[in-house]
């Protein structure tokens, strides 16, 4: 049994990760939360108490850190004797934290792929470029490394495997779709970190089709779907870091990722992308200042945290999987989470995109603790047995449903299997 929690990070997804925690603080123990400003932790700790969401008294403490420095990281570890460490920061930490839970023992989550600064749209697979070449280590050490646990990546993995045991005889094709059908009310802003939400955009778009990457261009492939409850949305072909695992894991010829955007959006981002206003290259202005673009553009959009009040509308997010069912026959299903931007508001103070990224990583927390997913080594998620994970995530605020030949219905009612089966 795992105990004790570091969160690194103090962003939206951070947020919820720290509420969440503290609801399941009977099982999960003491819980500490940290970066690199210690007024936003501290903000995020008074307003679990606030909420109040601690599931019973116990400890919630914000601390200072630059976890970029392994050895202040593995040392906070340490002195707060946590034994789950969840990085909610910055993906461009994912290293430098996995280092330091590799040096101490610790357990590892996070929810999206590491990301270099210096670099944009690596090559694909894009997990085989930093995590799993760190497999071995994490083998060594005995320590377990649960990789891109949010919503999308992480979640839909779960979806995907679910579909591949319970479901079909063969897969032929798996589309993700992530729609926000939601909206706050702001001008132009991003629902995560700006710097991290444009870089998914800039670059090359990479999709796994016919067993072969295919590099395409943003916002040149477009496909509208007709979804449960949010309706007609219309989204496009974008690289994404679920596609590098499934794509690895799962015999599956083709696996795309599709991402809403309204005209709005991708009018604003197209004129800042043609100035050059998204560059991370610095510029010298006339006065001789050197100031990278992005980071201007950055500082000007408002905090996607402060997004949260004011957030109406729901995000629907699910695979939609077509093959051969177990009867031989064609058979298409989508699998899928609706999530309400108000609700999540009203529970935690976040908006639904934080929640539904931060959430899984809780749950894959509790799995740890338990054991369920406790396997001392790196695992993608589509690796760990999926039904006690949506299980958990039913009673935890994401519940899941299907919509196929026989209508719309929960998930686990369509399998045939209670919570106490899955649990």
């Amino acid at each position: 049994m795992k105990k004790n929690i570091l969160i690194i990070g103090a962003g939206g997804v951070a947020h919820v990760v720290a509420h969440k925690c503290a609801q399941n603080n009977v099982l999960l123990g003491d819980i500490h939360i940290a970066s690199r400003t210690f007024a936003k932790c501290q903000a995020i700790v008074e307003s679990v108490f606030t909420k109040g969401n601690m599931q019973q008294p116990g400890l919630l403490k914000a601390h200072a850190l630059n976890a970029l420095d392994i050895e202040a990281t593995a040392a906070l570890i340490r002195q707060t004797r946590a034994q789950i460490v969840i990085q909610a920061g910055s993906s461009f930490l994912n290293m430098a934290v996995m280092s330091a839970c590799i040096a101490t023992g610790a357990a590892y989550i996070d929810t999206a792929i590491h990301e270099d600064p210096s670099k944009i749209c690596e090559a694909p697979p894009w997990y085989a470029n930093y995590e799993w070449k760190r497999r071995q280590e994490c083998q060594d050490a005995g320590i377990t490394a649960v990789l891109g646990c949010g919503f999308d990546p992480g979640v839909v993995n779960a979806y995907a495997k679910v579909a591949a045991d319970e479901l079909f005889e063969r897969i032929d094709s798996i589309d993700i779709i992530d729609t926000n059908a939601g909206s706050h009310g702001r001008y132009f802003a991003t629902n995560f970190d700006p710097e991290i939400n444009f870089r998914e955009f800039t670059g090359t778009v990479w999709s796994w089709q016919n067993r072969q990457w295919t590099a395409g261009k943003m916002f040149e492939t477009r496909q509208d779907w007709d979804l449960p409850v949010v309706g007609l949305q219309s989204t496009y072909l974008t690289g994404h870091d679920e596609l590098h695992s499934l794509s690895s894991l799962l015999d599956v010829p083709t696996i795309r990722f599709w991402m809403g955007f309204s005209d709005h959006y991708i009018n604003i981002f197209t004129v800042l992308n043609k100035l050059g206003l998204l560059s991370e290259q610095p510029v010298r202005l006339q006065t001789g200042q050197e100031v990278v673009p992005l980071h201007v553009v950055k500082a000007l959009l408002p905090d996607p945290a402060s997004l949260a009040p004011t957030y109406t509308g729901k995000t629907c997010i699910g695979d939609k999987v077509r093959g051969l069912g177990s009867d031989g026959q064609a058979k298409e299903v989508f699998i899928y989470n609706v999530c309400d931007h108000a609700d999540n508001y009203r529970e935690v103070g976040s908006q639904a995109i934080s929640y539904t990224a931060g959430v899984p990583a809780v749950a894959a927390a509790i799995l740890i603790a338990g054991g369920q997913w406790d396997v001392r080594r790196m695992a993608n998620v589509e690796e760990l047995p999926p039904l006690p994970f949506l299980q958990l995530l039913e009673v935890m605020g994401l519940p899941t449903r299907i919509q196929d030949e026989q209508g719309d219905r929960p998930l686990l009612q369509a399998l045939g299997l209670s919570e106490a089966q899955t649990a």
